[in-house]
């Protein structure tokens, strides 16, 4: 194989391995050791590690001519192994992972010249990328993080090997990505207060790459209102519904005169608050057969689960049942993407193609859509 060739072929690897364990938890997010550790007594289990290998064991099956370069044990090694790689370990880490770490690898991977570096974590490890490569070479993220509301992250983790192929085989552009972080302190009371912290290179795919998270406009406030009080008056009856985070959704229990946990998911029974910014856990405990999901869409990226509102478990939604899942939604929110799906990454394939397809979205009061929604 001549050696230009080859050398297209040259993937990093970054693993965040402590990503996306607060998820579960209800906790907002993972940067923080206080907070993993608490995560972690709550039965929260890794998430990263094998959201990596689903990604890896897409360019598997690719397999010749491709060289893997990955950072030692658990931040990459271990998870390349696992898929049948045999990989380059660049640099080396300490007992307990850090994102020093993380920045290290990166910068690592960007010096021993791939052509590609994949990352799996969520924001705050799109940020640690970030100021360690700068635009030096195009990265990807696999989505393994609480939030992730940068452009820089494909739409699942096998969407993240699709495109590294793609992209490896010479087929793709590089556009840039925005990253953005969020205060995770803040996000727990309930503040959304995001940063942009600058540009990723990122290969370019309409289909398979998010795109950042927009905010409800002011404007929207008197329809998300009509659909709250639509929602709360003629959907909702008297049994169990687990309702998801979001202005929309805020409405809803707004209309019922319940005060919403923005970002978390609360439990409503007979108009009553049963259950406050709940863990997987507790969902667990509550949740049986009928039990309805009541979610909208992430503005500008349309994910209905598995964006922010990881306590909603495949577990979760396999005890209520993926028909009990109710999509609201204002015309306005659907019209910004532009035709594009809604999306679901539950973590779990078969439910993810369970709730895809052609599914009712309540826009407004008596009015419905039949919207597409894919994983």
């Amino acid at each position: 194989m001549p050696e230009a060739e080859r050398a297209a072929r040259r993937v990093g690897l970054v693993v965040n391995p402590v990503a996306g364990v607060g998820g579960r938890a209800a906790l907002k997010g993972s940067d923080d050791p206080v907070l993993v550790a608490l995560a972690r007594e709550r039965g929260a289990e890794q998430v990263s590690p094998g959201r990596a290998e689903q990604a890896l064991e897409v360019l598997a099956s690719d397999g010749d001519g491709l060289e893997l370069l990955a950072a030692p044990g658990e931040m990459g090694e271990r998870e390349a192994r696992a898929r049948g790689f045999d990989p380059v370990v660049v640099g080396t880490i300490g007992e307990a992972t850090t994102a020093a770490d993380t920045r290290a690898a990166a910068a690592a991977m960007a010096d021993a010249g791939v052509d590609l570096l994949l990352f799996a974590g969520g924001d705050g490890t799109a940020v640690d990328v970030l100021r360690a490569i700068g635009d030096r070479v195009p990265a990807l993220g696999i989505p393994a993080g609480v939030k992730m509301h940068s452009a820089v992250f494909a739409v699942n983790p096998r969407g993240a090997g699709e495109v590294a192929l793609r992209f490896l085989r010479g087929n793709g552009a590089v556009g840039e990505g925005e990253v953005m972080d969020v205060d995770e302190a803040a996000l727990r009371e309930g503040v959304v207060s995001a940063r942009l912290h600058g540009y990723l290179r990122v290969p370019a795919s309409a289909s398979r790459v998010q795109g950042g998270k927009a905010r409800s406009a002011p404007s929207e406030r008197a329809a998300q209102e009509a659909l709250g009080r639509y929602v709360a008056g003629e959907v909702l009856g008297d049994g169990l519904y687990l309702v998801g985070p979001g202005t929309t959704t805020r409405a809803v229990l707004a209309a019922l005169g319940l005060e919403k946990t923005l970002l978390g998911i609360d439990a409503v029974r007979g108009g009553r608050l049963v259950a406050i910014d709940a863990d997987e856990r507790t969902l667990l405990d509550l949740a049986g057969p009928g039990t309805k999901v009541v979610v909208t869409p992430v503005g500008g990226q349309g994910f209905v689960l598995g964006r922010g509102n990881q306590q909603l478990s495949a577990r979760v939604l396999r005890r209520c049942g993926p028909a009990n899942v109710v999509v609201v939604a204002t015309e306005a929110k659907l019209a910004a993407l532009g035709g594009r799906p809604l999306l679901v990454d539950t973590g779990d394939p078969e439910l993810d193609a369970e709730l895809s397809g052609f599914r009712r979205v309540i826009t407004g009061p008596g009015r419905e859509v039949v919207y597409r929604v894919s994983s």
